[in-house]
């Protein structure tokens, strides 16, 4: 295909609520928006990385650098047959997968869009549905944190991840699951332990976890090997995983049981996909992360979950969750049995709204014609 024109965004939306984790609180979403223009066809994606290096070394800014000067002209200057091209085509820059993953993402749309397919038909999905859960930010009491659960519960979440960090892990996931025996829970950790700490975490076997998310730092898979052979509970790698290549050298080593698959993280939907299928092949089961989307980057996730061994609750959840408006129609609504339907439409199956985008907007930028 060839790419006429492409616009960047530079949105900021305000969350129903403060999220805070191990790294920091964030009450407002930063993010860049990148829509491609082939004739009277358009695909969006989103660029997931955040204003502070935080979760990652990549930001607005330099992802805004990576797209302007080096993949938004290739783009313009050699058409591509498949976006799962992209991936080897861009590997020469190395890293800034969230820039890579938010251009790449649009040209999926804009290919599915021209094929008249789905999203999920594009990329080779098999459900109708997706199971799906609620991420919870560190709560200021554990008597918050029960309502938070009770509520999220009562919404109709069928899994609740609970946040944790030193001092605030033990004690606080012990409460919930007294309260809450039957509901599946996972704790994440953020990277925010050591090795050290093997004894702490492995007195949260004692409560039945689906799994603690990437405990050690966000640049190891080694350590991780030693602490998951100490604990009964899985361990899931997310910071650590930023390719497929990473993925299976965590899995030879045996440093995880589950694999977060983040789009952003990993480059794209083509590399998410190769980590799905390495996953499979090894039977460890994946889900999708998520990175406080709007409805274009929820789209893409619910997609990309569509995929057969996405057999855990996503952290994808329903619009409502974090934007009281979203950028897209229809927004996404969780359903009594804790999923969400996968729009069947061409493309991402959802229509970005102008007035909602204009209000978000901070700065834009068109190239090309």
């Amino acid at each position: 295909m060839q790419i006429d024109a492409i616009e960047i965004r530079h949105i900021r939306m305000r969350l129903t609520a403060p999220f805070e984790t191990s790294f920091g609180v964030e009450s407002d979403r930063e993010a860049l928006l990148v829509c491609v223009y082939a004739g009277e066809l358009e695909g969006w994606g989103e660029v997931v990385a955040s204003a502070k290096p935080l979760y990652s070394y990549e930001t607005v800014q330099t992802a805004s650098h990576v797209l302007r000067d080096f993949l938004l002209p290739d783009l313009l200057k050699r058409p591509f047959e498949h976006p799962a091209d992209l991936e080897a085509r861009w590997s020469s820059i190395r890293g800034h997968n969230m820039a890579k993953a938010g251009a790449e993402s649009a040209c999926w749309d804009l290919w599915a869009r021209s094929q008249g397919r789905s999203m999920a038909q594009a990329l080779g999905g098999q459900k109708d549905e997706v199971l799906v859960g609620i991420s919870l930010g560190i709560q200021p009491s554990i008597d918050a944190t029960l309502e938070r659960v009770q509520a999220a519960v009562q919404r109709g979440y069928g899994r609740v991840k609970l946040k944790i960090k030193p001092g605030w892990d033990v004690e606080m996931v012990g409460a919930v699951r007294e309260a809450f025996p039957q509901l599946a829970l996972m704790a994440d950790a953020n990277s925010a332990y050591t090795l050290d700490d093997a004894p702490l975490l492995k007195r949260l076997d004692a409560f039945g976890l689906t799994m603690i998310e990437q405990p050690l730092a966000h640049d190891d898979i080694f350590d991780h090997r030693k602490l998951q052979a100490q604990l009964e509970t899985p361990i899931c790698l997310d910071e650590s995983i930023h390719s497929p290549a990473h993925a299976a050298a965590a899995i030879e080593l045996g440093s995880c049981r589950i694999i977060n698959i983040k789009p952003g993280r990993v480059g794209g939907l083509q590399a998410s996909r190769r980590i799905h299928d390495i996953c499979a092949q090894h039977g460890l089961p994946v889900w999708c992360g998520g990175m406080l989307e709007t409805g274009i980057g929820r789209a893409h996730n619910v997609a990309l979950a569509s995929l057969p061994n996405f057999r855990l609750h996503s952290d994808i959840s329903e619009s409502a969750r974090y934007y009281h408006q979203d950028l897209v129609a229809p927004e996404f609504v969780l359903k009594a049995d804790s999923t969400l339907s996968v729009p069947d439409g061409p493309g991402i199956g959802v229509t970005v709204l102008p007035e909602r985008l204009a209000a978000a907007t901070l700065a834009s930028q068109r190239v090309g014609r």
